[in-house]
């Protein structure tokens, strides 16, 4: 049913398709979840040494499992626990090179050696969280960052907070 025409060159050529096909997802489309559940499956298909994406939501004031791809994953995550939580409370993209190395890592998949996570703000709150765990260390650089958060720019406009 969808097509895209994703770049096989730079990062910044890959980001940029990548955000094109998001924005093809889910320009239309007023569901909260059927949005984040065609964001991962495209994120999860086109960026290479992943074992995880998806996306965490904030509901009564903790991270809940939202649509993801991957194994199964933690339900429920506080607030400052792990680097989700951590992405919450400071409200700040985290990059991990090593997550043995980060305080309080939650594992929940034992092979995950790296990991991005973006927090998803809109009106100034953060109303959930893009998680990509890759088993490959320090896999994440500068240009995944940016272009992850290009992508959660547009979800967050596309998503209404789940509580």
């Amino acid at each position: 049913m969808y097509a895209f025409a994703i770049a096989a060159g730079s990062k910044t050529e890959l980001y940029r398709d990548l955000l094109a096909a998001v924005d093809a997802l889910t320009a239309d489309e007023p569901d909260a979840v059927a949005n984040m559940a065609n964001a991962a499956a495209v994120l999860w298909q086109y960026l290479p040494d992943l074992n995880w994406a998806g996306f965490y939501r904030m509901i009564g004031g903790e991270l809940v499992l939202g649509p993801f791809q991957g194994k199964p994953a933690c339900i429920r995550i506080a607030v400052g626990a792990g680097v989700c939580g951590a992405a919450v409370a400071t409200g700040a993209t985290q990059r991990i090179a090593d997550v043995h190395a980060f305080p309080g890592h939650i594992a929940c998949d034992a092979a995950s050696r790296s990991e991005l996570v973006v927090p998803i703000v809109r009106d100034g709150v953060v109303i959930g969280v893009l998680d990509l765990d890759s088993p490959v260390p320090d896999r994440f650089d500068a240009a995944d960052e940016a272009g992850c958060e290009a992508i959660v720019a547009l979800i967050a406009t596309r998503i209404a907070p789940m509580g």
